[in-house]
């Protein structure tokens, strides 16, 4: 097990974890993942969405759970808010090839509504039981900088009580790694009312991570 890896990881109540690798190798653990059931979310999923990027990567970007196009693709934001990131990433001068993105769950939970499938927020018992994935991740990488994107994020990785909109764009003190950081969803600048507003959010977004950018230049 990674070192920040919990001990002894509890799946929700009639539910199961696969067998865990012992090697501290993402590839490895990504294939373990692609198999637990250790919650109910995995039975409307089409699959396990494990987190991308490189083994050298410095930086974790960590998101609430895949979406729809996320869902489909097997790999973490490539939909929509995925190209907001991307547009947000490149405005701050960071290279998405150089950092890692995952989400706090791995399956993709929704309602149906028609022929679409609306996205979900997962609860509680099924954040804690993905957070062995998470977890893993982090271990196994060992980042300088997490930044969690998003409320739930957030509150699984710094602290349930912890409020993005008071608190973004701060470097926090975290075991997680010497520089922790929250930030919005990008999914939240495209549920923006009008133009104006989603002009207007992301360019704070823009501005957290060019604080992200700036202690990313430090670490060289």
């Amino acid at each position: 097990m990674p070192e920040n890896g919990p001990s002894a990881p509890l799946p929700e109540p009639g539910h199961r974890y696969p067998e865990l690798p012992e090697t501290k190798s993402l590839s490895a653990w990504r294939d373990a993942a692609a198999h637990c059931q250790a919650c109910g979310l995995w039975k409307n999923a089409t699959q396990t969405v494990f987190g991308e990027g490189r083994r050298t990567a410095t930086v974790v970007f960590v998101g609430e759970q895949p979406g729809d196009k996320e869902d489909i693709a097997g790999k973490p934001f490539v939909g929509p808010a995925g190209r907001v990131l991307d547009e947000a990433l490149e405005a701050a001068g960071i290279d998405r090839e150089t950092v890692y993105v995952t989400n706090a769950v791995k399956h993709f939970k929704w309602r149906p509504a028609g022929k679409r499938r609306l996205h979900e927020k997962p609860n509680r018992s099924e954040i804690a039981a993905c957070r062995l994935w998470l977890d893993a991740e982090i271990g196994i990488l060992k980042p300088q900088v997490v930044v969690c994107l998003g409320a739930t994020a957030a509150q699984a990785l710094i602290s349930s009580t912890f409020k993005v909109t008071k608190q973004r764009g701060k470097l926090i003190r975290s075991p997680l790694a010497p520089h922790v950081m929250a930030t919005v969803h990008p999914s939240s600048i495209l549920r923006a009312p009008d133009d104006l507003a989603r002009e207007r959010e992301m360019k704070l977004f823009v501005a957290d991570l060019r604080a992200v950018a700036t202690v990313i230049r430090g670490l060289k």
